[in-house]
């Protein structure tokens, strides 16, 4: 059985996001004074009373519109609520009930969910703000005055969301899914190939570039495993990076990447490796996560024979600082070969968790300096001492030598070559540490 989970609906700016971090107890959907911020729902795990549950965050709903954008972030919140175990209706305790909230907290009477009316802003201490009352008229039973900025109440407010929760069952185990970025530049394709891989409509999908803003998750199980795919909002260029909001984008990009095991790095089949294309697979590279380079849209390529295999040695080309990367073809949109993602994630995962004994490495060592001696420089000879393995994802190698300064760039290159000759390490960075002798760690 999964996990519990509690959809936090309302209309725009009354507080959802701050209070969905306040429970999450961290900051993952972006605060902003504006409306219609976020647009995507976004999940995150909480425990309260020793139950783990799942949080999920929607855009504002509103009831009437004709913006297409508004429109998506109602179908979003729909589906949150469709899927929930609880609904939490937050309102703004300092506009009183509007005839949204009324809208709002009709439509989800009409869900036949459990809903727990949490009344936000209520930012004083001490006696009861007697405005709370007004919140009856909703229908949804008795109001919970919180503060999303300070925290009061949220105990409250958890503590009624339980009481609807089913008996816990040994199934709600901890989460060891493979976490997958979906990333790369705008309307490249990363929110159509997150709802190809769903086959549900997860993520809102529109022409309109920088529509996702949050960094999005989705978990899917299948024969191939389990995975939890993070949609992420297109990186854009600094000089473009001019509202508030998308600067906020970019930072959670970044996180994204951080918290992920895979990403996946999207490119335009029709445009190539651009610039940007190439910064962002850098910032992959640099947090050292294992890495497909996905080429989206091929089927808007007009091919001759080896088209694909030119294009391959392009991309390769442009990325030379991430040759170790799979590339892969496909189409989102008509899902050609988007099934063969699976296969590729689980492969680069394990190679980027792979541990190598310290024995095997030094024999890998001894090899490599017996084909290409270690260099010397004014009559000194790097001596290189053994080598070991500390670390996963990325494998990381420390190296102990007589001299740092002896050991060049060439020949480091030279050595991990040789590693990856003999062992793989296909789709992962590899970090190498020097340690000389006598040098503190």
């Amino acid at each position: 059985m999964p996990k519990p989970l509690v959809a936090i609906v309302g209309r725009p700016n009354v507080g959802k996001s701050m209070l969905f971090n306040r429970l999450a107890g961290q900051r993952l959907s972006i605060v902003e004074d504006t409306p219609g911020v976020t647009r995507d729902r976004l999940y995150a795990e909480c425990e309260w009373s020793g139950r783990r549950f799942d949080i999920v965050d929607t855009g504002g709903i509103e009831p009437t519109t004709d913006s297409e954008i508004l429109l998506f972030m109602r179908e979003q919140a729909q589906i949150a609520i469709d899927s929930a175990t609880v609904i939490v209706l937050v309102a703004d305790i300092r506009t009183g009930v509007t005839a949204a909230d009324k809208d709002v907290a009709n439509m989800l009477l009409r869900s036949k969910k459990p809903v727990v009316l949490a009344v936000n802003k209520a930012d004083s201490t001490g006696a009861e703000d007697p405005a709370i009352y007004e919140f009856y008229s909703l229908g949804l039973g008795d109001p919970i005055a919180v503060s999303a900025i300070h925290g009061h109440g949220t105990g409250d407010l958890l503590d009624e969301c339980l009481k609807y929760f089913p008996e816990p069952s040994e199934e709600e185990e901890k989460d060891d899914s493979i976490r997958v970025a979906v990333i790369g530049k705008p309307n490249v394709g990363k929110s159509s190939l997150i709802n190809r891989i769903l086959g549900e409509k997860r993520v809102i999908v529109s022409d309109v570039a920088g529509t996702t803003r949050d960094a999005v998750d989705s978990v899917l199980e299948n024969e191939f495993g389990r995975y939890t795919f993070i949609d992420t909002a297109g990186i854009r260029r600094k000089s473009k990076v001019d509202e508030r909001v998308e600067k906020f984008s970019v930072m959670r990009a970044k996180m994204a990447i951080e918290r992920a095991d895979v990403c996946l790095i999207l490119i335009d089949a029709r445009d190539g490796v651009t610039e940007q294309d190439t910064k962002i697979a850098g910032l992959a590279h640099e947090a050292g996560k294992a890495s497909i380079v996905v080429v989206n849209k091929w089927d808007l390529v007009e091919k001759e024979t080896g088209t694909m295999e030119k294009m391959r040695k392009d991309v390769m080309r442009d990325l030379s600082f991430m040759s170790y990367a799979p590339v892969l073809f496909i189409s989102a949109l008509t899902g050609q070969r988007t099934d063969r993602l699976f296969e590729l994630i689980n492969f680069v995962n394990d190679q980027s968790s792979m541990r190598i004994t310290t024995g095997m490495l030094n024999n890998v060592l001894a090899d490599a300096q017996a084909r290409v001696q270690p260099p010397t420089d004014k009559g000194r000879r790097l001596k290189i001492y053994y080598m070991t393995q500390t670390g996963i994802k990325p494998p990381n190698f420390v190296i102990f030598c007589n001299s740092k300064e002896l050991f060049h760039f060439s020949y480091q290159r030279y050595i991990e070559n040789q590693i990856r000759a003999v062992f793989g390490l296909e789709g992962t960075p590899v970090r190498i540490v020097l340690r000389q002798k006598g040098e503190k760690e």
